[in-house]
Order: C-alpha cells, then structure tokens, then sequence
C-alpha cells in the first residue's frame, strides 16, 4: 500500500517505524505536515518522496491509495472530509471525534463516501490483549461481570493536548477512549452500553481540561467496565486491565512492569520507554514498544482488512460508539449522577436483559458457594429456594 501521513509528530513517527519497519511493503509516499521543517526532517529520516504543508495535496496524489491521520483531535474531520472527497481508504489515530456530534458526520461521511476506514486504537491489539481476549470469547472467565483498564502517565508530549479547544477534552478523551475500548470488547461490543458515571477534576496541571478521572460504564447485560485515567501519575507510563468473571480473572500489566528491569547512574543511559520520567536508577525498558503497546498487529490487520475488502477488528463505528461514551462522561463528571449514553447509531444487540445468577445445587437450593476449609472439610453455603434462607451443608 502506498500510504498519505498527514502528521509528523510523536505518534506519526511511531506509526511510520511500524509500517515501514515489520511490513516492509507498505511505504510512506506522502506527508503532510503543518511545519515545513517538521515535513522536511519526516521526509528526510523515512525517506518519504513528497512533502507538502498543504493537506489536499497529500491526499489527492494518483499514487496515494490509503491515507493515515495522526494529526491534533479538532484537524479529524476535516483530513476525513478530504479523503472522502478524493475516495481514499482512511484509518485515523484515537479518539474519532473531540465528542459524538463530529464522530457521528465522519461515520457518515465515509459510509457514503464507500470508503475503508480504520479506527487505530492501538490498545486492544498488544499482544497480551488479543491473548487474553482470545481466553474470553472462548468462555475461560464464564460470564463477564467486570472490565477495569487503567491508562496514566505525566502528560502527552504536544502543546495541543493541552488546549481544550483543539484537543475537545483533557485525559477522559486522551486516555479514556483507550480504556472504554478495551473493557467494551471485553463485555462484548455488541451490548449496548446504558450509562455513565464519572469524576473527574483539575488536580495538578494549570490547564482547564481535567487531569484526573475515573469512570463507571453501565452496561445493558448488567456487566460493568471502569476506566481510571490521569496525566498527574508519576514514574512512566502506566497500563493495567483487570477482566472478571463468573469463572475467573486476568490481570494484564502491558508496560510499566514487563519482566525487564535494569540499574544505571545514568552516565549513559538514553531513551528507556515512552514516558519514562528517569533514565536513572531503577528502570523498566520495554523489549519492543512497537509490538508491545499493538502497532504492529493493528496495521497488520488495517492492512489485511484492504486488501481482502473487509472491515478491519476496529471502524470508525467503534470511534462513534466511544465518543458517544465519553460524551456521557464529560455530563457526569459535571452533573455527579448517572448519564444516558445517547447512541443515534446503534448497530449491536437490542434488548438484551441480566443474565440469570441463580445456580442450582438441588431441586431445593440455589449454590451461594462452595469451599474446603483449612480443616479438610467441604462446605456448601445453600439458599433454599422457597423460603429464601441460607444455610450450609459440611462434610
């Protein structure tokens, strides 16, 4: 594929050393950028043949067939815009929109349009994701009750993050449409999501954005997903997800403690991991970034996904319907209650009721629990199904 960058920063650069780097028959043919200079060394150092500063004219080249936005939040729209006014395949870097409304006319406009279109969140394709969530479809936890994923770190690296008005919002949107993906395919992306309830507050940086937020997504099946986000927590990049079941539990840590732990006074220590605060002391490089936080394996299926002329695992259907949840949360960390999650578009299951917690022991008892106790005994805890009392049966 011959791809159009529109973008030539922190996250174009990661996006080009994993195209570029693993399939090497994808190349960079085009980039755009809003700073010459920043063109020009992009151009230079992923020996890329066309520069412009001029964003149609990176799309619209005969050559180009598929075009790559890692630009700020509040240019999305109008790189998707071009892209269906040209008829190229687009994939675009998270969130979708800075809120539902721009999510819900860029949806639209490449579904119209009869355009490929990718939505790149990185986060649900690491290879400990897709492993896990492979354990999950396959029944492994039972029935999945609660998804927990949480993304902090000291900040993004651009200006732009930190100006609300470009960026839309401040760390529920930058890291909460990581999270609210991650516990979504968990509980399955097909159960509608209901409501949210959010806090969220400026605790450290002089921004207006939030810098702190944590969050609690209701869902119709009665599972619940929670995501926790901050760019006031120090010592690196910070990414767990908890996954629980009626018949068991994953743990994940994807970056700050992987099995890789050095000591160093730092004489001459460089770069360690994004995010890291220190390249002294105590360290925790990652063996390849790249493949660990999911470049490699999201293109690899964006990619695949062209060439077969199906949809990739994540469209932009899957940015709306974050965007959407997000929107809910931004009125809840404002109205401090529970807030409906106004999907217009819903394209999932409908009507979907609590799955039944009741198990049966006998004819007379629902099971409430079973054990061996540190005395060998075995232990059944009983609720009687008539009368409702709960009793316990040992042997």
């Amino acid at each position: 594929m011959n791809i159009a960058m529109l973008g030539s920063g922190f996250i174009g650069r990661f996006y080009a050393d994993s195209l570029q780097g693993y399939r090497s028959k994808d190349k960079i043919v085009s980039i755009y950028s809003r700073k010459e200079e920043s063109a020009k060394k992009f151009a230079a150092d992923y020996k890329v043949p066309f520069l412009t500063t001029k964003m149609e004219e990176a799309i619209a080249r005969t050559e180009v067939e598929v075009v790559c936005i890692s630009l700020p939040n509040n240019i999305h729209e109008e790189a998707v815009m071009l892209c269906c006014k040209h008829k190229k395949a687009v994939i675009t870097t998270k969130p979708l929109g800075r809120n539902a409304a721009e999510a819900q006319r860029m949806l639209e406009a490449v579904e119209k349009a009869g355009i490929f279109n990718g939505y790149l969140e990185d986060l649900v394709y690491t290879p400990k994701f897709i492993k896990a969530h492979e354990s999950v479809k396959n029944g492994a936890l039972g029935r999945i009750l609660w998804a927990k994923s949480r993304e902090t770190h000291p900040g993004p690296h651009s200006d732009w993050f930190w100006d609300i008005e470009q960026a839309g919002g401040g760390c529920i949107l930058d890291l909460g449409c990581h999270c609210v993906e991650i516990a979504r395919s968990y509980i399955g992306k097909d159960v509608r999501p209901v409501e949210v309830m959010c806090w969220a507050d400026t605790q450290v940086k002089p921004i207006d954005a939030e810098d702190h937020a944590i969050g609690l997504v209701k869902y119709e099946n009665g599972a619940i997903g929670q995501f926790e986000v901050s760019w006031t927590f120090r010592g690196g990049l910070d990414l767990r997800d908890e996954v629980m079941g009626t018949e068991g539990t994953i743990w994940i840590n994807n970056f700050l403690r992987t099995g890789f732990e050095m000591f160093t006074t730092g004489k001459s220590a460089d770069y360690v991991a994004e995010k890291a605060e220190s390249n002294s002391g105590w360290l925790f490089p990652v063996g390849d970034e790249l493949n660990e936080l999911g470049y490699n394996h999201m293109f690899m299926d964006m990619f695949n996904a062209m060439e077969k002329g199906i949809a990739p695992k994540e469209t932009f259907y899957d940015g709306y319907v974050v965007n959407t949840i997000l929107d809910a949360a931004y009125k809840s960390a404002k109205s401090k209650l529970w807030e409906p999650v106004q999907l217009n578009i819903w394209r999932g299951r409908t009507g979907v009721s609590k799955d039944s917690h009741l198990q049966s022991y006998d004819s007379e008892h629902y099971l409430v629990k079973e054990e061996v106790t540190h005395y060998g005994a075995k232990k059944a805890i009983l609720k009687n199904k008539k009368t409702g009392k709960i009793i316990e049966r040992v042997e």
